[in-house]
């Protein structure tokens, strides 16, 4: 068996907008990694895995347990995984890199695959304006407040989260739902002005926007986001000579 593939996939969001839709969406994710673990080499999951996700000290959120053993399954058969946090789940820590072998990252970063040089992050923060969110973010990730929510019991703490993760996502459905235009997309945006400074990045691949998009943003570098797992099933695909957008049906 030759595995040459490396997938990218993002925001499958598990516990939203309910239990029962959320394990239907679950079955179908583990479908999809099941049709490409004969020939993935790598998979990359860009975040929002969870519609929230905080690691107590001896306590994780219930559910879920599928998803995570495929995860373990695929690691433990040699497809290299790497999950990053996303603005719902970056409260991930070392419970599930440790159990389920995966790398995980906070940051974008780059990867070169067959000359080709990746740009690979979630995607929230990133680009001009939204101050706000990108405060908010910055208490979130520093040590006082993961120590601070940790004090609080399990199962408020997870309630008021899971409350506060539907209400967000209600509050931005209008703005995830429509293409604003290249000038007002702060990921397009963000893309155009890395290029000026470093021009050596072939695609763009980011989570976080909810849309399917693929837009050119110079001669050599494509932006693509990998829209979500809610309406969408979309992931893309590097073979190692093409990078392709594609839409999984079960």
């Amino acid at each position: 068996m030759t595995r040459t593939k490396i997938y990218f996939a993002s925001d499958f969001h598990l516990g939203a907008p309910n239990q029962e839709e959320s394990f239907k969406r679950e079955l179908r994710i583990i479908a999809w990694l099941d049709s490409i673990k004969h020939d993935a080499k790598e998979i990359y999951l860009l975040g929002d895995l969870f519609d929230f996700w905080f690691e107590y000290k001896h306590v994780v959120p219930k559910g879920f347990i599928r998803f995570q053993g495929k995860i373990a399954e695929l690691s433990d058969s040699g497809i290299k995984i790497h999950v990053f946090t996303g603005n719902h789940d970056m409260f991930i820590f070392d419970y599930l890199p440790k159990e389920l072998g995966f790398e995980l990252y906070r940051h974008p970063v780059t990867k070169e695959y067959n000359g080709k040089k990746f740009f690979i992050g979630h995607g929230d923060g990133l680009g001009p304006g939204d101050h706000k969110y990108k405060f908010i973010k910055r208490f979130f990730a520093s040590k006082f407040c993961q120590w601070a929510y940790a004090r609080i019991h399990p199962g408020f703490g997870l309630s008021f989260a899971y409350a506060w993760s539907r209400s967000s996502r209600k509050t931005n459905a209008a703005y995830d739902e429509k293409f604003h235009g290249e000038d007002k997309e702060f990921l397009v945006i963000f893309c155009k002005e890395y290029v000026k400074k470093d021009n050596s990045i072939d695609y763009f691949v980011f989570g976080h926007r909810h849309l399917p998009l693929e837009i050119k943003i110079n001669e050599k570098a494509t932006y693509f986001n990998l829209g979500e797992w809610i309406k969408h099933n979309t992931y893309a695909v590097f073979d190692g000579e093409r990078f392709e957008m594609k839409r999984f049906n079960p």
